[in-house]
């Protein structure tokens, strides 16, 4: 922290701290921290400042304004545009967190409040045996539309969440000066919220996580790559029956958790680009016009599942708002993992805070990018907040002028 600072600014620097941390207790207290370190940077007189992918930002948001306005219910789309605030975390976490000590403390906040999540989950999960055996229920069965949700309100914002946390955890022990010191007590978090990701069983985590996961460890000790497949087969021989069930799901699906949905979805979502390709259906009209663009050949009734979006955010974006959107968003996100790339090529060899961020903040897009084929993760707000604040704090590692290391 500069000594420099006014009392107000320090004040506002926490309070951007505290809405980047409060996010995985919950979405009103970091919303209500985020319009705080708002109102304090106003007041401050502290420059504003957004990283280079302001142009990409700005202009998927304006398309996003363009779409509702064309859309044939703009009022219902109102919603995808209040959360427009959600954006101000980049801004503020961007503009007020400028030390390496905050933003060390800010990840290690993640991982302390995940390790807590998992144990509520664990505990929600044995709740959930002595449910379904009351029950007399097969668990397999009524687990996978009950699954733990920690402090959330819903599974795969709980298993998002301690993704994220792990992600850059992991990042941190890598490839952190001083994690040594971190390495027993963060192998234990990492370990309970790795537990927590696979009892959370959904499996597009799964997938994003082995994606982030194998990245990490490729630049921190390659040659540990080659003893992913034995820790996956252990893990899954080891794990609970309902666990191994799950992972078999992916190859074999059983009826109860069929991925036939996920075709209905993919297939109307195109018939809506088809319709609409320029422009989109309009924020929020995917769901509330769902059934007028489902294939004729699809037999009634719909298998079972969540059709209130479409399950991938390329092609849900692109049918909401329209392919333009969609690419300005790919655009985004390809710019973010070419500048944190590029950034790591300049670094000296050697652990450093900036290659903790940078490769950090890799894994963190590569996993939403990933776990984006099966789900619309960015459009859930604690998701976005959380990918936000990683972006936010690997840009600030691109930055000579501040002492990150």
């Amino acid at each position: 922290m500069n000594p420099s600072d006014s009392s107000l600014l320090r004040s506002a620097r926490w309070l951007a701290f505290g809405s980047g941390a409060a996010i995985m207790v919950g979405i009103a207290p970091s919303q209500i921290l985020l319009a705080l370190a708002f109102a304090a940077l106003l007041a401050s007189g502290e420059k504003m400042r957004l990283p280079r992918i302001r142009v990409a930002l700005g202009l998927f948001l304006l398309l996003t304004v363009i779409s509702l306005v064309f859309s044939e219910n703009p009022r219902g789309g109102l919603p995808q545009i209040r959360k427009f605030y959600v954006f101000l975390e980049l801004l503020v976490i961007f503009s007020l967190v400028r030390s390496v000590e905050m933003v060390r403390l800010l990840f290690l906040s993640w991982a302390g409040i995940g390790t807590v999540t998992a144990i509520r989950g664990f505990v929600q999960f044995a709740g959930k045996v002595r449910e379904a055996h009351r029950l007399g229920l097969n668990f397999y069965d009524f687990y996978v539309g009950e699954r733990i949700t920690g402090f959330t309100s819903h599974w795969n914002t709980y298993s998002a969440e301690e993704m994220f946390a792990l992600i850059m955890l992991l990042a941190f022990l890598f490839f952190a000066p001083g994690a040594r010191k971190w390495r027993w007590p963060g192998a234990a978090c990492a370990l309970l919220i790795a537990v927590a990701i696979l009892l959370g069983e959904t499996r597009g985590i799964w997938i994003a996580m082995a994606a982030a996961g194998l990245y990490l460890v490729w630049f921190w000790k390659r040659w540990m790559v080659a003893a992913a497949p034995v820790l996956v087969l252990a893990g899954i021989l080891l794990a609970p029956h309902a666990v191994q069930e799950r992972f078999t799901s992916i190859f074999k699906p059983k009826g109860v958790d069929s991925n036939q949905f996920r075709v209905v979805t993919w297939r109307t979502g195109l018939q809506m680009v088809k319709a609409h390709p320029w422009l989109g259906l309009g924020p929020e009209e995917p769901n509330r016009l769902f059934e007028r663009y489902v294939p004729a050949d699809i037999p009634r009734p719909l298998p079972a599942g969540w059709y209130g979006h479409l399950h991938n955010i390329y092609l849900h974006y692109a049918a909401e708002r329209g392919i333009p959107t969609m690419l300005v968003m790919l655009w985004l996100l390809l710019q973010i993992l070419y500048d944190f790339w590029r950034g790591l090529q300049m670094l000296p060899p050697g652990a450093s805070n900036r290659r903790f961020l940078l490769h950090g903040g890799i894994a963190v897009v590569l996993a939403t990018m990933a776990e984006g084929f099966v789900e619309l993760n960015l459009g859930d707000s604690e998701v976005l907040t959380m990918f936000l604040v990683v972006v936010a704090c690997g840009y600030l590692a691109l930055e000579k002028e501040l002492a990150f290391d």
